[in-house]
């Protein structure tokens, strides 16, 4: 199974045979009080644990971790409640097709569905082969969603979780980390030795896309049409602009990892990940400056919240931050 290690100086989510995953590597704790959610005790301990994904729904957000956690807050990360769950297995996914329906993945080959928006989560699904381990899933609808993970698993439903079915997407068994969802209900998946997948989703065959480089990758994200960000270890990060036909390398400055990316209602693009690993793009990925908001711990998730600021989700739990400065419009000059 997936071990868990967290000390004060790193937490990762170590990778071997029998187990796997997101490595996030971290400095010694040191925290902002003022957006750190450790002191009040509103907060229930598991929105002070290590989280791994999250997702709004509506003005709700829900994050989940390891012990089977599930929190959700319903005023933009002001408050949060721990929500009852039916597993203690580490949850690595969380994904809402609609205000109703969602999923929730992890260790043990388990995975929860919702239909009331959260509110209460149901065991819908779980592997024969208990060391089958799921990173992330994704929902096109009520109907159709895909999980994938550890040692190239994927599994897909086409009816709502009733039928789960296996798929082989790649011939060895890299593994899947991050699945995110296109503008035209595509799933793109990034994994191992630089592995990049686009599904469409009408049953047409996977396409492999040409890979910049054979690192491991974490994540595959549509920025806008025909634009995708390829990021990963040791602070690789990729720009196509025609839809992972070519890429380009751009200069990260920061060897980390690089877990997650995001695309402001700004406009200003945002990298995170390994501890005080965040860029900033302010002219659609082109290039990228170091931004350095005040957390120090590892993050696996970022997301914006309804109010706008940031919350970043991970080893210190849930933070709050403020989102850096929107990219300066340019002045058009006064017609004569």
């Amino acid at each position: 199974m997936r071990a868990i290690v967290v000390t004060s100086t790193s937490f990762f989510l170590r990778t071997c045979r029998t187990g796997v995953s997101r490595i996030l590597n971290s400095v010694v704790l040191l925290t902002a009080p003022s957006l750190l959610f450790a002191a009040p005790a509103a907060i229930p301990f598991a929105a002070r644990g290590l989280l791994l994904d999250a997702a709004l729904n509506g003005h709700a957000i829900i994050a989940v971790g390891e012990r089977g956690a599930i929190i959700r807050s319903v005023d933009s990360g002001d408050t949060w409640e721990a929500l009852a769950s039916p597993t203690h297995a580490t949850l690595t996914g969380i994904a809402f097709a609609n205000p109703n329906n969602g999923w929730a993945v992890g260790h043990d080959g388990i995975i929860l569905h919702t239909r009331d928006g959260g509110e209460t989560w149901t065991e819908q699904f779980k592997a024969e082969d208990r060391e089958t381990v799921f990173l992330d899933v994704a929902a096109i609808d009520s109907s159709r969603a895909m999980a994938v993970g550890a040692f190239g698993v994927c599994y897909t439903t086409r009816d709502g979780g009733r039928n789960w079915v296996h798929h082989k997407l790649i011939e060895d068994d890299a593994h899947l980390n991050r699945i995110t969802i296109g503008p035209d209900a595509e799933f793109y998946i990034a994994g191992e030795r630089g592995t990049l997948l686009r599904l469409a989703a009408h049953n047409k065959p996977t396409e492999v896309l040409t890979s910049p480089n054979e690192v491991s990758l974490y994540g595959l994200t549509p920025i806008a049409p025909n634009l995708l960000l390829a990021y990963g270890l040791r602070g690789h990060l990729y720009r196509s602009g025609d839809a992972g036909k070519t890429w380009r390398q751009i200069e990260s400055r920061l060897p980390a990892l690089f877990t997650t990316a995001i695309r402001l209602r700004s406009g200003t693009i945002l990298v995170a990940g390994q501890a005080r690993a965040f860029l900033v793009s302010r002219d659609g990925g082109y290039s990228f400056q170091v931004w350095q908001p005040p957390i120090r711990t590892a993050v696996a998730e970022v997301l914006e919240a309804p109010n706008g600021l940031l919350l970043a989700f991970g080893e210190g739990g849930v933070t709050r931050l403020d989102p850096p400065a929107a990219p300066v419009a340019k002045s058009v000059p006064a017609a004569f």
